[in-house]
């Protein structure tokens, strides 16, 4: 059965076009990379009928975005080539020969994806699991367990086009819940019982902790401490965003520019 979505709430169709048209793959090419038949790949683009779930898995899960992303707003060639450059990053990233000896070997950290958010909140336990998500080489310090690398899942810590960005690679280290007032005002992934958030933390009390947005027209969130599983901090973000200058630069630019004219005018 089709999976099921108001025509005005899904732009999948839309989207399938742009991701085949921008990678110059023909509607054959498509069907047949998703083992569909042409027509349907037709139907799709101009909105008659809308893929199976499984077919939405495989195309998100193929080009690394999100089945959300697809499904609720259009995406632009600049995203597409965006994720591209990301995936290529990740691939490179990813530790292919685990066996394999080496006189330097730069320690990996498992990534979550979006993707698998729901996958490891119920797995995070499981060292199998862990052992084969994905993982991203970077050096460190201290022991890899202690590290996680998780995508970004939503725009509410951007603001004026700063922050962290839908799609960026946030790397965190484990902080253990009696040591949570330690990060306060720091930016934490917290994995709960219902799912993954990335916030600012605001306050903590003997019940719950309260984390906001850098965004202000979002809200902020209240977690109850017993439904939290992991918190981590985030160290550092990688991101294939060019950030514009931010609106002290722009001030300070601007004032250096009338200091300028008037230097000029005397």
């Amino acid at each position: 059965m089709a999976h099921k979505i108001s025509r005005k709430l899904s732009f999948i169709g839309e989207n399938i076009k742009k991701i085949r048209l921008a990678k110059n793959i023909s509607q054959a090419e498509f069907a047949s990379l998703f083992n569909l038949a042409r027509p349907s790949v037709g139907a799709y683009e101009e909105g008659r009928s809308e893929p199976k779930i499984e077919t939405l898995i495989k195309i998100a899960n193929n080009y690394r975005i999100s089945i959300d992303v697809l499904l609720t707003r259009e995406l632009t060639v600049n995203e597409i080539f965006s994720f591209d450059l990301l995936n290529k990053k990740l691939n490179k990233a990813h530790q292919l020969e685990k066996g394999k000896e080496q006189s330097r070997k730069t320690p990996s950290i498992a990534y979550i994806g979006v993707n698998n958010y729901l996958e490891y909140i119920v797995n995070h336990r499981n060292h199998n699991f862990v052992r084969h998500l994905p993982e991203i080489n970077i050096p460190l310090e201290n022991d890899k367990e202690r590290y996680r690398s998780f995508e970004m899942n939503g725009s509410e810590m951007e603001y004026h086009q700063q922050g962290i960005h839908r799609g960026d690679i946030l790397i965190g280290q484990l902080i253990q819940l009696k040591d949570i007032k330690t990060v306060a005002d720091k930016i934490i992934v917290v994995v709960h019982k219902n799912n993954i958030a990335t916030r600012r933390l605001e306050s903590v009390s003997d019940k719950d902790i309260v984390m906001i947005t850098d965004d202000p027209n979002y809200p902020g969130m209240t977690v109850q401490l017993e439904e939290i599983i992991e918190i981590w901090w985030i160290q550092a973000v990688y991101s294939t965003y060019l950030n514009s200058p931010s609106l002290i630069e722009e001030r300070v630019l601007k004032l250096e520019n009338e200091v300028r004219l008037m230097k000029t005018d005397h």
